[in-house]
């Protein structure tokens, strides 16, 4: 039987310790190949050092981009229960890009600030992002207790301010925990320095949160990414967004509304598959000759459709040092579709540090700010509310050839 996995995102301010957590975690898990552990040891030992689980990290990631083993864009460490995947981990500059793209779902988040300095600017502003994300299970670690000499008073303190900030974005964590990633209190074990403390670890916690439920039952969604001939075969290969694909089907082409059925689901080294749950990658035949294209929507025709609109309001995260201005015309991404739109309005542009609005009504969009905007296209695009459908209720916005801005859907207009 197939063990359970949960993608997790530890995010926070770049000098608070996520390369350390995420060390301990493989190692108090002895998910890291002992061959890696020693290499590590060795070069800690060769400058003197302690084991320092930062390091672990350092050197994963250094082997990454030399493209040799292990990407810690899908790393695992693991429980008696389940795997638990690190998406995006460490860097914060790309977890910005990655996780507001929607490029790894992540169903769980670890908020990790430094008890000793507390919420810095980074920490508010990825805390932001997983808010308008709308992440839900979320865990505060107050690492480097060790550094404050694991006081209650210290961790009472700062943890009261974290929480106050939280709530202002609507993120009500499900448990705060105060840690020492070094020294690995309270991550796998408990902390005897800390007995004032009588929640659980950090691996506890993760424990108790539930996979995110599969809309099996739901409406279909299956984005096209792209077609093949195989020999003699017109594949279609694309990812089911949201409900279950099965053979059979009788289903409708958005946005030309062509209607045909199931005829295969095609998987390498598989033969009758007769489904694809949500999430899943696949190929499928139709019985009809039809022109498929990337971009285009398949979806159920019992079920109800999502819209085809030529206008949209979103919320916009900005992440590029050029402002995005009114009137303005920019790429706009959404799954697999790709259309050229006019920013008609930003209608309120707020700081996402100190969550104050700058200014009503404005005509430009500063670098690592949220805005409140208003999207036009020539041609309708497909796209559903973000609390409806996340996967095409998430869009990025690609300026001059980069990914500068990406965001929700909170509204459809005709």
């Amino acid at each position: 039987m197939e063990r359970e996995h949960l993608k997790l995102v530890i995010v926070g301010h770049v000098d608070h310790g996520k390369s350390t957590l995420i060390g301990r975690l493989f190692y108090d898990t002895d998910s890291l190949p002992r061959e890696k552990l020693e290499e590590v040891r060795q070069i800690c030992e060769a400058l003197g050092r302690e084991l320092e689980f930062a390091f672990v990290m350092d050197h994963l990631e250094e082997e990454r981009s030399q493209g040799i083993t292990i990407d810690t864009a899908q790393t695992f460490f693991k429980t008696a229960k389940r795997d638990y995947v690190i998406i995006d981990a460490p860097g914060h500059r790309e977890f910005t890009k990655n996780m507001i793209t929607g490029a790894s779902q992540a169903e769980a988040a670890i908020l990790i600030v430094d008890v000793s300095e507390g919420v810095q600017e980074q920490t508010r502003r990825h805390a932001y992002i997983l808010s308008m994300l709308g992440l839900k299970q979320v865990i505060v670690v107050l690492n480097k207790m060790d550094l404050v000499g694991y006081s209650e008073e210290v961790f009472e303190k700062v943890r009261g301010h974290t929480l106050d900030f939280l709530k202002r974005i609507g993120i009500n964590p499900t448990y705060v925990i105060p840690i020492s990633a070094r020294e690995g209190d309270n991550v796998a074990s408990r902390s005897e320095r800390m007995p004032w403390y009588t929640g659980p670890t950090i691996l506890e916690a993760l424990d108790t949160f539930k996979k995110t439920e599969r809309r099996d039952g739901g409406p279909l969604r299956f984005a096209v990414q792209d077609v093949y001939n195989i020999e003699g075969k017109r594949i279609i290969v694309g990812r089911v967004e949201a409900g279950t694909l099965r053979r059979g089907d009788e289903i409708v082409i958005l946005p030309t509304g062509e209607r045909t059925r199931v005829k295969s689901i095609e998987e390498f080294m598989r033969e009758g598959v007769e489904e694809a749950p949500p999430g899943k990658s696949t190929g499928i035949t139709l019985e009809d000759k039809l022109f498929v294209d990337r971009g285009q929507i398949l979806c159920r025709l019992e079920e109800e459709t999502p819209k085809m609109v030529s206008e949209v309001k979103g919320s916009i995260f900005w992440m590029s040092s050029e402002p995005l201005q009114v009137g303005e015309s920019v790429i706009f991404k959404c799954s697999t579709q790709e259309a050229p739109c006019r920013v008609e309005a930003i209608e309120r542009r707020i700081d996402s540090s100190t969550l104050e609005v700058i200014e009503e009504s404005s005509s430009r969009l500063e670098n690592r700010e949220v805005g409140e905007v208003t999207l036009s296209f020539a041609s309708p695009v497909i796209v559903e509310d973000f609390n409806v459908t996340p996967e095409l209720g998430r869009f990025v916005i690609e300026k001059e050839g980069n990914i500068s801005g990406g965001g929700i859907i909170t509204r459809l207009e005709g």
